[in-house]
């Protein structure tokens, strides 16, 4: 059971933290894809991994802040580690060679409502509202119009390999619960831990099957490599573990709804892809959903009291 999130007063910097994550982890979609162009999957993921861990504790070096050492701390670290990256990253990796890119979206963007559901379900640590459980409906409704609706018509195709997906979501909404047990450790040494473990347990792994000395990587295969382990990886992990600290499990699952918009905007950018025709529809759905899922149910009262008000001048 991880213990009981704190609940301050949040300002419009902790919601600049929430969209500066969701910008971080949607340069994931575009930049995975030309990484894997001319990188093998193991040997990609472990490579962004020490990429990330090596720049943070660098970072740590220059401001003086020193890691861990006692097991307690890194043993955290590790299962953290294994149910918020390793592990699902692996399981959607695998699965993805039977599932098609748009029905894998769908299927991930689930998290919220998993984190929902085991918020309200088990641990109980933060309010599980309806207003936040609504918002997840319109967040997963809306991912679906940007995507497509005939994403949907798909599934099922390969029930096992989605079920995969749906267990790597699980995985993911498990993580940003129980990552509250790691707030009381500055959140850039939480990431640095986290990203060492992960990519040096990958590492035998990529050199026992992929044989990385054979490889002949393309230049903009290595510069997605090392944005994706800066950007994504090093950056977007602490600012995953400043927003459970600030703002709680089911509000920094949000960010989940707005990598969508963002990620297809990155990919029409960097990749030249089509603009999705639900794309209008899709993101008025998936705004109203995080802001379900992220306004404080106070400012909801003092709304329909102003309004009210209006009215009845």
């Amino acid at each position: 059971m991880p213990p009981e999130a704190p609940q301050p007063r949040r300002g419009w910097r902790d919601y600049a933290l929430l969209l500066a994550l969701a910008c971080c982890w949607s340069s994931t979609y575009p930049l995975t894809k030309i990484g894997l162009g001319s990188i093998p999957p193991i040997t990609f993921i472990s490579a962004r991994s020490l990429i990330a861990a090596a720049f943070l504790f660098a970072v740590l070096r220059v401001r003086g802040v020193r890691m861990p050492t006692d097991i307690k701390a890194w043993k955290l670290f590790a299962q953290q580690q294994t149910i918020n990256s390793t592990l699902p990253f692996l399981l959607i990796t695998w699965a993805q060679q039977y599932v098609p890119a748009s029905n894998t979206v769908v299927l991930a963007s689930t998290t919220p409502i998993f984190a929902f559901l085991i918020t309200w379900g088990i641990t109980r640590h933060e309010p599980a509202t309806l207003l936040k459980l609504i918002g997840a409906i319109l967040g997963l409704a809306g991912t679906a119009l940007i995507i497509g609706l005939d994403a949907l018509a798909t599934l099922d195709a390969n029930i096992l390999a989605e079920i995969v997906i749906l267990i790597a979501t699980i995985s993911f909404a498990c993580a940003t619960i129980f990552g509250l047990r790691l707030t009381d450790y500055d959140p850039m040494v939480v990431a640095a831990g986290s990203l060492l473990f992960g990519g040096m347990v990958l590492l035998p792994f990529a050199l026992l099957i992929d044989h990385p000395w054979t490889l002949r990587p393309t230049t903009e295969a290595l510069v997605a490599t090392t944005a994706m382990g800066i950007v994504s990886s090093a950056f977007g992990l602490m600012l995953f573990y400043m927003c459970l600290t600030r703002l709680g499990t089911l509000t920094t699952n949000a960010q989940g709804y707005l990598r969508i918009p963002i990620g297809v905007g990155l990919s029409v950018v960097l990749l030249g892809e089509a603009v999705p025709a639900n794309l209008a529809l899709g993101l008025v759905l998936v705004m109203a959903g995080v802001a379900a899922m992220t306004v404080p149910r106070g400012h909801y009262r003092k709304w329909i009291d102003r309004l009210r008000g209006n009215k009845g001048g």
